[in-house]
């Protein structure tokens, strides 16, 4: 797995074990999303809900983000998150882990004010109701500035209905959100 673009273009991160649960976000998806939410990354905080390996969070620092806020419950994908961070030196007030459950989580960074102008959700498609449910108590809490935009993974075939988000684009396995009215 390697970061698309930015700072620290083409430089390799540690993937999950094999036999692990986590399934990373492929490069040609994260390029792609990250070309079009290319202006939007200077100065932006950005939210990595299901943050796995945390390598969408590494993109979006590598491409102007000023901060980003990982969010993942799982201890062997948050001890993979701290390896692939110290492994670029990513500086340490660039980012932040919170190794708990999504809405858990939420609620800690809606009650510390975090606000985030981007958001990534890839939560696990076994589960990835709980990514949606995410969205919208992001969305609930403020923690979702107005008019954010989210990319979120959805399983084949599958389309969300998430109200209070438009869908603006499809992508290749998720789609573009804006946080509206």
């Amino acid at each position: 797995m390697r970061i698309t673009g930015g700072a620290w273009a083409s430089r390799r991160i540690a993937g999950p074990a094999k036999g692990a649960p986590l399934r990373p976000t492929p490069d040609a998806l994260r390029e792609q999303a990250f070309a079009v939410l290319g202006p939007r990354l200077e100065g932006a905080t950005f939210l990595d809900l299901f943050a796995g390996t945390g390598v969408n969070s590494l993109e979006a620092l590598s491409r102007g983000a000023a901060r980003a806020v990982l969010v993942e419950r799982a201890p062997a994908a948050a001890q993979l998150i701290r390896r692939n961070f110290a492994a670029l030196a990513a500086p340490e007030g660039a980012w932040e882990l919170v190794a708990r459950d999504a809405l858990q989580a939420l609620a800690v960074l809606a009650q510390r004010g975090v606000r985030c102008d981007l958001a990534w959700c890839d939560p696990p498609f076994a589960v990835w109701k709980e990514g949606t449910a995410a969205l919208a108590r992001a969305r609930e809490t403020g923690v979702l500035a107005d008019g954010a935009a989210v990319v979120l993974e959805v399983p084949p075939k599958t389309t969300p209905d998430l109200p209070g988000f438009a869908v603006v684009r499809e992508l290749r396995g998720a789609y573009l959100l804006h946080l509206s009215g």
